[in-house]
């Protein structure tokens, strides 16, 4: 049963300190919504009829059934104190997304929440059943916050808020106490600009504020634990892991992003070069006991060691060169079978003769059918380029 403070006076005042508490704690922005049926909910469920959420199973089936009312993730729970916090968009765009190149934010902004819930008990003198929510659980963590007043959804079907912009984590607090609520964030304020859908080069941004998830680089080289579409590996260009581009070109993060203010979200040493070739070729020389020291405790362990890998082999066939050859040699017989099939596309784009004679020498050995396809098709890539390049010489 949730707590009742006795006026709106008493409701107003606690919710405007819980706000100023979380600000105290780092947040960039807080507000309070009441709890219930997502504005989106119709949205939400012909977007998973649609199978636009890929592979990202927890998406539906009873993720679905919980996401469609926000009092079903926690019982009991009324109200949530939403919060944002910035996680440096002024900093330059790499292979690695700005939010991924430092501590992962669930366990830092789960802490703070965990502050707030012990500071909430104290101010009222009574248990709160409440429960922290950092992106980990069933809940449309956007229409939330809109709800709590921080912003709209921009087409790129990010959350902008037009102080802060979009580079922003976000978060809840579910308590079982009845607030005050902020009133919601109306307006559109993307007016006719299409920037960020012009600039997505998979075009996963299909219509305003519609995103095919199974078009998007960041689903591709996180979410995504099969083989990435040949169609799509091109365009991912030297993007590791995650992508920024349209949060890059939207003119409210050009004009409102700011720099980074949790030291936890940092770029950790491993990602101090951000240059993607360097970043690629030290992806496939790390041993497992490399990989596990230098990516703990961050977020791009979601993409799991094999995933890194075979998006680094990516990189390489879109931005390396002949000197990548070795490296590509040595991850065409790596462990995992999804590492070597990226393996063989990238170094059939590179236009070598060694390319060819390990991808020969690979084919007599290579036991997976799918990894042997592979290796086919980047020889016959490699075949027409020779063919091209005597062509070309003979007319001269």
């Amino acid at each position: 049963m949730a707590l009742t403070l006795r006026t709106s006076v008493e409701r107003r005042a606690l919710s405007e300190r819980l706000k100023a508490q979380a600000y105290g704690l780092g947040f960039d922005l807080a507000g309070i919504a009441a709890l219930g049926e997502p504005a989106t909910r119709a949205h939400f469920d012909a977007w998973i009829a649609s199978g636009q959420q890929g592979e990202m199973a927890y998406l539906a089936g009873d993720g679905a059934t919980l996401r469609r009312d926000a009092r079903l993730p926690h019982a009991g729970a009324t109200h949530a104190l939403v919060v944002a916090m910035n996680y440096g968009g002024t900093a330059a765009s790499g292979p690695v997304a700005r939010y991924a190149r430092g501590d992962d934010y669930h366990e830092v902004l789960r802490v703070k929440l965990r502050e707030l819930h012990a500071w909430l008990e104290n101010e009222i003198g009574a248990p709160v059943h409440a429960r922290p929510y950092v992106d980990s659980g069933p809940v449309l963590e956007r229409d939330l916050a809109q709800r709590a007043g921080l912003g709209w959804f921009g087409k790129n079907t990010m959350l902008i808020n037009p102080q802060h912009g979009s580079f922003l984590f976000l978060a809840s607090l579910f308590v079982d106490v009845a607030l005050e609520t902020d009133a919601p964030f109306e307006a559109d304020r993307c007016g006719s600009c299409t920037r960020c859908i012009d600039a997505c080069p998979t075009q996963a941004i299909t219509a305003p504020r519609e995103l095919d998830a199974r078009r998007c680089i960041s689903y591709l080289t996180i979410e995504l634990r099969g083989a990435i579409p040949v169609e799509f590996r091109e365009a991912i260009g030297e993007l590791v892991y995650g992508c920024d581009i349209c949060q890059d070109v939207c003119p409210y993060n050009h004009k409102f992003s700011t720099p980074l203010t949790e030291l936890r979200f940092a770029p950790r040493a491993v990602l101090d070069e951000m240059d993607a070739r360097a970043l690629a070729t030290r992806l496939l020389a790390m041993s497992v006991a490399e990989y596990t020291t230098a990516f703990k405790g961050s977020p791009m362990k979601r993409a799991k060691r094999s995933g890194l890998r075979r998006n680094a082999a990516v990189v390489l066939g879109n931005v390396g060169s002949a000197d990548d050859v070795p490296a590509l040699m040595t991850a065409l017989r790596d462990e995992a079978s999804i590492v070597r099939r990226h393996a063989a596309w990238a170094l059939g784009r590179l236009g070598s003769s060694l390319a060819v004679i390990a991808l020969r020498e690979r084919w007599d050995d290579e036991p997976d059918a799918e990894v042997r396809d592979e290796i086919a098709a980047a020889l016959r890539v490699l075949d027409e380029l020779n063919t091209r390049y005597w062509r070309y010489f003979e007319r001269k």
